[in-house]
């Protein structure tokens, strides 16, 4: 199984297959030690009882991952077929899932250039309005003043999309950046892609 960084296509089929696999090791090693506890003393009544019941424990953590992931839906491969072709040169992030105390919802991109960061969602139940000033307060905490504007519509986002590639200099100029000493590989656009 190849890996798939997060903010790329295929992420969340991805985490559903590993989260899956390691789930389910979880679970066989506490039950293969309560197995062989008993077959060996011929009672369920030794310390490796106790021992594989702990030892669900970090098993029920992963599940409740697994939950959580299947709860995130994937992008569709047609939308993120027509999403690549206005792409262009302009930075996306695919199949981000946003999670607050009071609201989450699944963003299927994010186009990232300059102090522009443009999200689609084909959420029904997404509040547009309260994920971008979210998303706007955790930039501008970590230091990057961008304006984030997220469209429920995807000819809309097209649309958007190939105004940035239009004007992706502009977008970018004037911008005064200085490399994060934790990533100093990375540029300003993919340090917001990471942060969001």
């Amino acid at each position: 199984m190849k890996k798939v960084n997060k903010g790329d296509y295929g992420y969340i089929r991805y985490e559903k297959k590993k989260r899956l696999l390691i789930t389910v090791a979880l679970f066989l090693i506490p039950l293969a030690a309560f197995l062989a506890a008993f077959l060996i003393t011929g009672t369920k009544k030794n310390i490796i009882t106790v021992i594989a019941m702990v030892g669900c424990l970090p098993a029920c953590k992963s599940m409740v991952s697994l939950i959580m992931i299947f709860r995130a839906k994937p992008v569709a491969p047609q939308v993120y077929e027509e999403i690549s072709e206005h792409a262009g040169r302009i930075l996306m992030s695919y199949e981000m899932y946003m999670t607050f105390y009071e609201k989450s919802a699944s963003i299927d991109a994010f186009a990232i250039c300059g102090n522009t960061v443009v999200g689609f969602s084909s959420d029904p139940k997404i509040d547009a309005a309260f994920m971008e000033r979210e998303a706007q307060k955790i930039l501008r905490g970590n230091g990057f003043k961008a304006n984030v504007k997220i469209f429920t519509r995807l000819p809309q986002f097209l649309e958007r999309l190939d105004s940035m590639n239009e004007h992706k200099e502009s977008l970018e100029e004037g911008i005064k950046f200085r490399p994060d000493e934790k990533y100093p590989e990375l540029s300003r656009n993919e340090l917001i892609k990471h942060t969001i």
